[in-house]
């Protein structure tokens, strides 16, 4: 038992958005009334031991700040309350995100609980940064990961995207520093192994590490390496109606078991 606390416990509602680079869960030590101190240390604990690097916050308040330095995790707010801009916070957070993930971090994002501005959020990146060509595939990709509709607010983030200034008019920013952060997330530099091609992440390789086994479509010709999702179980590789068409009968398909 003592092992396992001192490599912490998982937050809750953790999932994975991009394996090994982005992931979402509910504000560490649970959110409102239900945070708890020694929760929260174990689950940030855990995040570290993780090789998590950053916890970037859409909380309004300042609550966890100070728990995060206290580890060693390096902390980032963009408060996303009801009554804040939310195209000026997403061209804040969206430019910071993508040169976290060139530089090599591993980054948690989170709010009180893990809901529709959340989803709304990490859809809207996925869409901001061509990982996904649509809003409707952002949409459906991240209700079939986190298991759950998107409602009226976090549909609303995702239209507001199209007004945040595209990534390539950051380029030349994320350039001055890219080499730096390259060097820090070189193989023995304990980051957590950011492949590095040429000097820059390739998009692709962010693309093929969304994780689930979605059935949004095929991916667009330009991001070869989207439908490439780490399952439980190898996927039939015949598109939906392909057998039937045929004159073959589909198989029943068995949903892999979830863990928690």
């Amino acid at each position: 038992m003592r092992g396992r606390w001192a490599a912490g416990i998982v937050p809750r509602n953790f999932c994975w958005i991009i394996r090994d680079y982005v992931a979402v869960s509910e504000r560490p030590g649970g959110y409102a009334p239900n945070h708890r101190k020694v929760r929260r240390q174990e689950e940030l604990l855990w995040l570290r031991a993780q090789g998590f690097t950053r916890v970037v916050s859409l909380l309004g308040s300042t609550h966890n700040l100070h728990a995060y330095e206290e580890l060693g995790l390096e902390w980032s707010r963009f408060p996303m309350s009801a009554g804040s801009d939310t195209r000026d916070v997403l061209a804040e957070l969206y430019p910071s995100l993508r040169r976290w993930l060139r530089g090599g971090e591993r980054v948690l994002l989170h709010q009180e609980e893990l809901g529709d501005r959340v989803m709304g959020v990490a859809a809207g990146y996925l869409l901001w940064s061509e990982i996904l060509p649509d809003g409707p595939r952002a949409i459906t990709c991240m209700e079939q990961l986190l298991k759950r509709q998107m409602g009226t607010v976090g549909r609303t983030i995702v239209t507001i995207v199209e007004e945040v200034p595209p990534w390539q008019s950051f380029a030349a920013l994320d350039d001055e520093s890219s080499q730096a952060a390259v060097d820090a997330a070189a193989p023995g530099a304990g980051g957590p192994g950011v492949l590095v091609i040429d000097g820059e992440l390739e998009d692709d390789d962010l693309a093929a590490k969304i994780v689930a086994e979605t059935t949004v479509g095929p991916p667009p010709a330009d991001l070869p390496n989207v439908a490439e999702f780490p399952t439980a179980a190898t996927p039939d590789p015949s598109p939906p109606g392909a057998k039937a068409a045929a004159g073959e009968t589909p198989q029943k398909q068995v949903p892999p078991a979830s863990h928690r």
